[in-house]
């Protein structure tokens, strides 16, 4: 028998136990929500130099301790307010000099650096603005960008999911009309993790945040995406 005869039977076989590439399509959908942020976090803090390390300390306790009632005169609660970084350091000079053998010179120790910064968290973005200047005032200067935020960006996110269903969905009617099938059941659904925070997006109509505040802020918008993955089965028109 020949040997294409002779397989022909098992080719049969093999397709009437493998599903149908076709029986399903799988399809994702993006859905972004805009909303206007209602909180800011700042690290700020208050770097000193002096000669010794306890002259560099006590001129930085003085420093936070007068920042850190600033920022609680401005209404900050103590939950709001975090110290996340302390560090004492040395500041060493270099010199070209050489030693009589040629080699250089080590550097020497000319004096020390206190840095202490606090992360504060801003829930009145009203205030934003008079909170970074009086900051400064009373001798902040560190201040290591701003980001904001929605507190409860739950409501936001369910917005989003709805539009990213949908956006999947539209896509699906698009593609079985053009492929001339007809979307059956969904077999599953799942979110893509998202990693990344929600991005700041530009908002044409921003007010500066306080009018009397010498420190300008503006907060935008951000955007809150979900992506979904839905898979369907399908049935031929044919």
């Amino acid at each position: 028998m020949p040997l294409i005869t002779r397989m022909a039977p098992l080719a049969a076989a093999l397709l009437l136990a493998t599903p149908a590439l076709a029986d399903s399509i799988t399809l994702t959908g993006t859905g972004t929500v805009r909303a206007a942020p209602d909180m800011a976090t700042i690290n700020t803090g208050v770097t000193t130099q002096a000669d010794t390390a306890r002259e560099a300390l006590d001129a930085n306790t003085e420093a936070m301790d007068q920042l850190v009632a600033v920022l609680r005169e401005a209404g900050l609660e103590n939950r709001d307010i975090q110290t996340s970084n302390f560090s004492v350091s040395p500041r060493y000079v270099y010199s070209d000099a050489r030693d009589e053998s040629g080699y250089s010179m080590p550097p020497r120790i000319q004096g020390y650096e206190v840095s202490n910064s606090v992360t504060i968290i801003v829930r009145d973005l009203e205030a934003l603005g008079a909170v970074l200047d009086q900051a400064v005032s009373v001798g902040a200067n560190t201040i290591n960008g701003i980001s904001f935020d929605v507190t409860d960006s739950t409501a936001i996110e369910h917005k989003a999911r709805e539009a990213a269903v949908a956006d999947a969905i539209a896509k699906a009617q698009t593609y079985a009309r053009a492929a001339n099938v007809t979307l059956g059941s969904i077999e599953s659904i799942s979110e893509v993790e998202r990693n990344a925070p929600p991005m700041p997006m530009y908002r044409a109509e921003v007010a500066q945040m306080s009018a009397d505040a010498s420190v300008p802020v503006e907060a935008g918008e951000l955007a809150f995406s979900v992506t979904t993955t839905i898979k369907w089965d399908i049935d031929s028109d044919d």
